[in-house]
């Protein structure tokens, strides 16, 4: 377990009708400012794991480049909580289509929604990857296997690129989005395929999170919590299937359920 995700701390906590005092592990919230060029182009809240990764997939998502070979250097100072970055070829930053933002661990308010450049990097999903239902339940078994910084803290975020058959990389931040970022980086500094790709999420499905899947490429997202009316409505637009509430023996489908091998054709709603 990485000491850098969780600190622990003395708490006083209250059971069986008595206050007692002991050590709790709390989930680090790091500040990263992403400087391009010389230019200041984000701070975001993270955990302070996978940074190199982070800023890469951030940098894609946001369409300021589209591979890691368009980056001539990067480096991550982690004591002053900065990450430098030189692109091959310099560009100035168009204030009309990035803004300059603080963006936050969670969902909301604290982020801007639907920039320019969602519009041109928000890929529309025609490859036919499909899963089976018992692999719905297997992968997201597998994942919460692996979330043990979760269940120390409560307050951690797990995503994994995965096949169907299996998990391939497993990502952790107290920011969904920012699990979907360091998978995105992690890809494009390996350069790995993700047309046969899925997502299997912790988090709620956000609009947000459902755009991230469609920048890199991924036609399924499983998740153990929901999704959003704003999320599904561009999942529909895109192509993606969108599978929530995996608990137990039972998920909702909620987008393109003919991506989900085992779901009996004539059980389905028409308006599916």
């Amino acid at each position: 377990m990485e000491p850098s995700v969780m600190r622990q701390q003395k708490i006083i906590k209250y059971r069986n009708e008595h206050f007692e005092q002991i050590d709790d592990e709390i989930a680090v919230e790091f500040p990263l400012t992403i400087v391009v060029d010389g230019q200041e182009f984000a701070t975001m809240v993270c955990t302070p794991t996978h940074l190199e990764e982070l800023v890469i997939g951030f940098l894609a998502s946001e369409g300021l480049i589209r591979s890691s070979q368009e980056i001539k250097a990067i480096s991550v100072d982690e004591h002053r909580g900065f990450a430098y970055i030189e692109l091959v070829t310099k560009q100035s930053i168009q204030k009309e289509f990035y803004a300059k933002r603080f963006i936050g661990s969670c969902c909301g308010k604290s982020r801007q929604f639907y920039f320019y450049n969602d519009m041109k990097t928000a890929k529309t999903i025609v490859h036919s990857t499909s899963v089976h239902v018992e692999q719905c339940f297997r992968l997201m078994r597998s994942l919460q296997e692996r979330s043990t910084d979760f269940q120390a803290t409560g307050g951690i975020h797990n995503a994994a690129l995965c096949t169907p058959d299996e998990l391939v990389i497993v990502r952790s931040d107290i920011g969904r989005h920012n699990t979907l970022d360091k998978i995105y980086g992690y890809c494009l500094q390996h350069d790995l395929p993700l047309s046969d790709k899925l997502i299997v999420f912790s988090g709620r499905v956000s609009s947000e999170v459902l755009l991230k899947v469609s920048k890199m490429g991924i036609g399924i997202i499983l998740s153990k919590s929901a999704p959003t009316t704003l999320a599904l409505e561009l999942a529909n637009d895109l192509g993606i299937t969108v599978v929530g509430f995996i608990r137990g023996n039972t998920f909702n489908v909620y987008t393109h359920p003919n991506k989900i091998i085992g779901l009996q054709e004539k059980t389905l709603p028409s308006n599916l």
